[in-house]
């Protein structure tokens, strides 16, 4: 029998026992041997740390899984708050840069691409549709310019100006023989060799004047009598209905975009646009069914009738082929095959099939990329400022280049039916381009303001340590 004593101490040990270190005055034999610190267990804890040390929670309680639940609600309100963060921040000096970088690299991408989709042109004179786009693209550039110099104190005026003058045009477009038709609908103004749309500066006149008037109202708005008049009536829908008028679907539903985005902007009930919503969406059903163009559209979408003699859905179809036959690297610039006329409109409203072809997946990205760099950069400088019409002609900016962007490529790659929408800087239009760089000049305008704001604590920092004299010390005279 094995006679050797227990490891552990006869005595029964205590629930509180703990490992602590021994204390300095008694060091035990292996301190003395090894020289390093040991835990030894001590079965007596005082009462008072008894008391004071917390006890373990019961887990059938269920408050490790609060806590637990608890933590990750922090850390996800943490992650959204640092992802808000980033469209929230940036300085006055980038803000300007990330608005005009995307703009240019988006003008000079459609120069490109309207010139390789007209480069077959089947009258032997490939450069002249690029070439006329290329100077509507320096007259919008040079009015971006001048619209970011203009006093930010006149662009509710010019906005006035704009409402007027665009809502003339489009009763000549409307009323008068200098109407011109394309796409199905009248909505061209021709006055000589002069050929523009009324309606893309109608979009822009309607955020300017909206958002004076909307910035006017102050605290009122949320009334429904102040942001019913006279900003919806008569404002926008008189602009809704000569739009109409001309039968052009597509723009009408790029100002209703508008319109709602500065009524929600400027803090007007929800409920209101569930009823706005619902009309729209009536009013907008009812058109397509009572037109059999915009009928043969929609079966088309749906790939209803495709076997029709007319081919409904060749537009489609062959825009799916262009984009398929890219792949990820594309078919190289010029190279596409869907151009040669199997493609309608190829570089109008269906342009970015042929970004899909020849630039391939990338360049789509790319394309991507660029307005959600832009809209970020307007975002930013609308958060910038406490100007209430800074803010709201910003984000009804953003909602009209965007949105009119994402219907277009909805549209081309099958989420929408076909309604005879450019993609904004890229697709053939000299009035489009042009109007589209004016509202970005318009940006820049409120971004350069900001910047100028922010140099203005530097040189009076500057002027004040001048005035103080230099900080060097004299030369001595000896």
């Amino acid at each position: 029998m094995d006679h050797r004593p227990p490891r552990l101490p006869a005595r029964p040990v205590s629930d509180a026992a703990v490992l602590t270190p021994p204390s300095p005055e008694e060091p035990s034999a292996e301190q003395t041997t090894q020289g390093a610190p040991q835990l030894s267990l001590v079965t007596d804890v005082p009462p008072e740390a008894a008391e004071t040390s917390p006890a373990d929670p019961d887990p059938s309680d269920g408050s490790a899984g609060r806590a637990w639940r608890a933590e990750r609600a922090r850390r996800r309100r943490e992650r959204v708050k640092s992802f808000w963060g980033f469209f929230e921040g940036g300085n006055p000096y980038t803000n300007y840069w990330l608005v005009l970088g995307p703009t240019i690299a988006l003008a000079g991408i459609g120069l490109t691409m309207v010139l390789s989709s007209t480069s077959v042109d089947p009258d032997g004179q490939p450069f002249t549709t690029a070439t006329r786009q290329a100077a509507w693209a320096g007259l919008g550039v040079v009015g971006m310019f001048l619209m970011t110099l203009v006093p930010t104190r006149w662009l509710g005026g010019i906005g006035w100006l704009a409402m007027i003058s665009s809502a003339s045009m489009l009763m000549l477009v409307a009323f008068t023989g200098l109407g011109s038709d394309g796409g199905g609908s009248t909505n061209w103004l021709q006055i000589g060799s002069v050929r523009g749309q009324p309606s893309e500066l109608a979009k822009l006149a309607l955020v300017l004047w909206g958002a004076a008037v909307l910035a006017k109202k102050g605290s009122l708005v949320s009334r429904f009598t102040h942001w019913m008049m006279p900003f919806v009536a008569p404002g926008a829908l008189a602009v809704l209905a000569l739009v109409l008028a001309g039968g052009d679907l597509g723009t009408s539903i790029i100002i209703i975009l508008i319109v709602g985005t500065l009524l929600f902007a400027a803090g007007v009930k929800l409920r209101y646009f569930a009823i706005a919503a619902a009309i729209a969406a009536v009013a907008v059903a009812a058109l397509m069914w009572m037109t059999p163009y915009r009928m043969a559209r929609v079966n088309a979408w749906l790939g209803i009738n495709c076997d029709h003699p007319t081919d409904p859905c060749m537009q489609s179809t062959q825009g799916f082929y262009a984009l398929a036959s890219g792949g990820f690297w594309g078919v190289g610039l010029g190279q596409s095959r869907q151009k040669w006329d199997y493609i309608p409109e190829v570089h109008n409203d269906f342009i970015f099939t042929i970004i899909g072809e020849e630039l391939g997946l990338l360049g789509t990205f790319t394309v991507l990329g660029l307005f959600m760099l832009l809209v970020v950069g307007v975002f930013r400088v609308a958060s910038n400022t406490e100007d209430r019409f800074a803010q709201l002609v910003c984000i009804g900016i953003a909602a009209w280049l965007v949105g009119q962007a994402f219907i277009n490529i909805a549209m081309v790659t099958g989420l929408l039916p076909v309604v005879g929408v450019p993609l904004p800087f890229i697709s053939y239009g000299g009035s489009a381009l042009t109007c589209a760089l004016l509202a970005v000049g318009v940006v820049l305008n409120f971004a350069r303001r900001q910047r100028r704001e922010a140099r203005r604590p530097t040189r009076r920092r500057r002027r004040a340590q001048g005035a103080k004299g230099s900080t060097l010390a004299p030369l001595n005279q000896a």
